[in-house]
């Protein structure tokens, strides 16, 4: 239908976009997130608005130029989602560094499932990619809006690993009953039933705080799982680390916090990787300070990198 032209174009032009030597491609992205930056959307003033509230210690400048970095950064990620659908196994290899998969096999060993806890960076899908090349992963989704996105999503998602959807909780305690790895991003907006209010750099957000129960449920290990994008070409780096002694425990909100450092800790590694464009710090009440609200002329767009 002429409704969904614009999106089969765009798919076209992703298909186009995989077929490009790796470099090119990642030019490619930058150019797409540059072009997006100057777009006025509501994206840059919601990734404006976390970085002011997670990285108060950046001048205005610095911010912007992160902004910048943030949005070229999520151009390449675009053209990794197009990776991810339709290269092959070798190619992504090729580009993986993968460490601590030494940890990923003894907790299989021990029957129970993994838990592969990793978070919402840009290189998100392509660590997916990357994780079910080498182990066969069972990984969580939320389904696209978008019907032929969605269409070519559903037909290319098993070299994302066993779908899962995101609510699916007895899909998930199934697999690792099973003894898989369920790789699972909960650090996003969560204000569903269980929804807990844990600090995030700081600040307190709405938060999913169900894993501990999860892995107490079903015996499985926790593993948190980290990936980014190397400089200079580098490809890509994922590291699977070992498992935390007291985790999980009794107390599912201090676990929650526990994995929130991991994250803040690799976001201050890879700032411009991180997904700021999620609105992460909403609350649980109306009482909650809307902390999303316009707050004037968003300041002047810094040249971009060269």
């Amino acid at each position: 239908m002429p409704s969904h032209w614009a999106s089969w174009t765009g798919l076209g032009f992703l298909r186009l976009l995989e077929r490009l030597p790796y470099p090119a491609m990642l030019v490619m992205g930058r150019m797409i997130g540059r072009l997006a930056r100057r777009l006025p959307l509501k994206y840059v003033r919601t990734a404006r608005r976390n970085i002011e509230i997670c990285l108060p210690e950046l001048s205005s400048l610095e911010r912007e130029n992160l902004i910048n970095r943030h949005f070229e950064s999520l151009g390449m990620g675009v053209c990794e989602s197009a990776m991810c659908w339709w290269s092959s196994d070798d190619r992504i290899r090729s580009l993986s560094h993968i460490e601590g998969i030494e940890h990923l096999d003894k907790a299989l060993a021990a029957g129970r499932g993994v838990i592969l806890l990793t978070a919402h960076f840009t290189t998100l899908e392509i660590s997916a990619r990357i994780m079910n090349t080498n182990r066969r992963i069972s990984a969580l989704y939320r389904p696209l809006k978008n019907q032929v996105l969605a269409q070519a999503s559903d037909r290319n998602r098993a070299r994302l690993g066993n779908a899962i959807r995101h609510d699916d909780i007895r899909g998930m305690v199934r697999s690792l009953r099973r003894n898989e790895i369920v790789w699972y991003a909960p650090d996003q907006s969560f204000r569903k039933k269980g929804a807990e209010m844990v600090p995030f750099f700081g600040v307190p957000a709405a938060t999913n705080v169900g894993t501990s129960r999860l892995a107490q449920m079903t015996g499985a290990t926790i593993l948190y799982f980290s990936h980014e994008r190397l400089p200079n070409r580098g490809g890509y780096r994922v590291v699977i680390h070992p498992p935390v002694a007291q985790i999980p425990s009794d107390d599912a909100v201090a676990d929650t916090q526990h994995f929130n450092h991991f994250i803040e800790e690799h976001v201050r590694h890879v700032p411009e990787q991180y997904w700021w464009i999620h609105r992460r710090f909403k609350g649980l009440s109306a009482d909650y300070p809307d902390r999303y609200a316009r707050r004037g002329p968003p300041p002047a767009v810094p040249p971009a990198n060269p």
